[in-house]
């Protein structure tokens, strides 16, 4: 690993995050095809949340693009890292391009000076790169709490489209990088402004006809819901702001 990052600390590792090198001369240009984000801004002070959507536009698989010289590191949801793995191998074909599991962790603080902020939102923390320690404890709570989903509980698999995941509002999109899987449908309801449905946090332990996850222990749930029916879901500054009529 060449990137100057902290070193772990007690009770900051995400045990629940795995990491995808992708190395190889075309590495770059080979994610700036299929990724939501462009390559060009991600460097290792400015790593960038992006997706690998459907054709559709409809989330596959989220995760943190990380650079690493030439090398771009994927901080993604560990249950789903092989199966991610095999989807960008298919799309590899003859490209100069390998793919492997990393032995680095992803670290979390709610505070402090290590790292970078995260990248979808400065609320949410620091994140950085570093051998795997003592998990942390709070991240569930806390991203929550702030009204940000990721995963596949979450978002769902090839269920939602990535605009209603919030990715204008959280930077997980780029509308000037040109083509990617999902590009069309993805830049027309955005230029159309017709994001109809959003995936929100409601504070309720009961699962409902729109809950895609329920955390009982947090008396949090993520549902899928009209904006004209958000009722009492947590509304973040970011969401109110997402939410207000045009000037």
């Amino acid at each position: 690993m060449t990137m100057n990052t902290p070193e772990t600390r007690p009770g900051t590792w995400l045990s629940d995050r795995a990491v995808l090198r992708i190395g190889g001369a075309e590495a770059r240009p080979f994610l700036q095809g299929l990724v939501t984000q462009d390559m060009a801004a991600v460097t290792p002070e400015t790593p960038q949340w992006a997706a690998l959507l459907s054709a559709q536009g409809k989330a596959l698989f989220d995760f943190i693009l990380w650079a690493d010289g030439d090398d771009i590191l994927i901080d993604c949801e560990a249950e789903v890292a092989d199966a991610l793995s095999k989807r960008l191998t298919l799309y590899r074909l003859r490209r100069a391009v390998t793919i492997e599991r990393s032995d680095i962790g992803v670290q979390w603080s709610p505070d402090g000076s290590e790292g970078v902020a995260d990248p979808r939102l400065a609320a949410l923390g620091r994140r950085w790169l570093a051998p795997a320690g003592e998990a942390a404890t709070g991240w569930l709570a806390h991203r929550l709490r702030h009204g940000v989903t990721e995963g596949r509980a979450e978002l769902g698999d090839g269920q939602t489209l990535w605009l209603e995941c919030n990715a204008r509002e959280l930077n997980g999109v780029s509308f000037t990088k040109g083509c990617y899987v999902g590009q069309e449908n993805t830049a027309r309801m955005n230029y159309r402004s017709t994001v109809n449905r959003r995936l929100v946090v409601v504070p309720t332990d009961m699962p409902g006809p729109r809950t895609r996850i329920v955390y009982p222990d947090l008396a949090l749930a993520v549902e899928h819901r009209r904006v004209d029916e958000l009722g009492i879901a947590l509304r973040p500054d970011w969401l109110v702001a997402a939410l207000a009529p045009p000037a």
